[in-house]
């Protein structure tokens, strides 16, 4: 019997070899979700008189923001320590926090960090490492960010001379793209997105890019989903937004152009929400 010409190779899952193998980056796996303040018991709070005051002026002005008025500030300066601890206790820290960094020679740092009640926004300002403002404030996100970003902006923006430096390709066009649309937004519309990741872009683009665009002192952090890292930039309305994975890795790089991204703001549903609870926390605050 002669051998047959063809050879015989098996068929079907796992018959074949395959070189390359997929692999994906791995995404968040967490999500930061309400936990309620860990307090003390009622009677052991019943002193605290100026807590409990600064407390319902909070629920109140609350009250008011999500019945469609502006942000509302509670001043916290001259409470005393225990009352400043209550207090302390009761907001706690969720997950967004910012810093307006100082500027020249002006030492005066701004500190925000929202409380676990999506929309109620500690903001403590310092200078020369002294303590000047203390404040809850309650909106969607603290003004001061938002005018501050709009001081650094610088009106021209500069041209390159010349050839391009090596490697850089796309990022010309696309800063030509956002000048178009940071020149004639207005607040109300929609926010423009360019995501760097999806396109054909190098590092040295990405450097190109931030270099023109410059950065400003305001620094956001959201830790809802992953991270996701929100600074100004020196043109008007645009913001750096870049996401990142549990290891600290980019799923996300962006430019955007708005009043201030979406992701770092409360919505109205959560400025409610935080309505019912702080009502329902206030209430086991003054039991005693």
């Amino acid at each position: 019997m002669k051998d047959f010409p063809i050879p015989v190779r098996s068929i079907g899952p796992g018959s074949q070899v395959e070189d390359d193998t997929l692999e994906y980056m791995p995404m968040p796996q967490g999500m930061e979700t309400f936990r309620a303040p860990l307090l003390p018991e009622p009677e052991q709070m019943a002193a605290n008189h100026q807590a409990h005051a600064a407390l319902r002026d909070t629920l109140a002005q609350l009250g008011a923001v999500c019945q469609g008025g502006g942000n509302r500030v509670v001043d916290l300066i001259g409470l005393a320590e225990a009352d400043l601890t209550l207090v302390n206790q009761v907001l706690g820290e969720g997950e967004v926090s910012a810093v307006v960094q100082p500027s020249g020679d002006e030492r005066r740092e701004v500190r925000v960090q929202e409380a676990v009640f999506a929309g109620v926004w500690r903001v403590v300002t310092t200078a020369h490492g002294r303590v000047v403002s203390d404040v809850i404030e309650l909106g969607h996100i603290p003004e001061v960010l938002k005018q501050v970003a709009r001081e650094d902006v610088v009106a021209e923006v500069p041209r390159w001379q010349g050839g391009l430096p090596p490697n850089v390709q796309n990022a010309p066009a696309l800063l030509a793209e956002l000048e178009d649309h940071w020149r004639v937004w207005r607040p109300g519309q929609p926010a423009h997105v360019v995501n760097l990741t999806l396109l054909p872009v190098s590092m040295e683009d990405i450097g190109f890019l931030d270099h023109h665009l410059g950065t400003g002192r305001v620094l956001i952090l959201s830790r809802g989903y992953g991270n996701c890292r929100i600074t100004n930039t020196c043109r008007p309305n645009t913001w750096r937004v870049v996401y990142y994975n549990s290891q600290d890795l980019v799923i996300l790089n962006a430019v955007e152009v708005s009043e201030l991204p979406e992701v770092a703001q409360a919505a109205i549903e959560d400025l409610q929400d935080s309505h019912e609870r702080l009502q329902e926390v206030l209430a086991w605050v003054e039991q005693g």
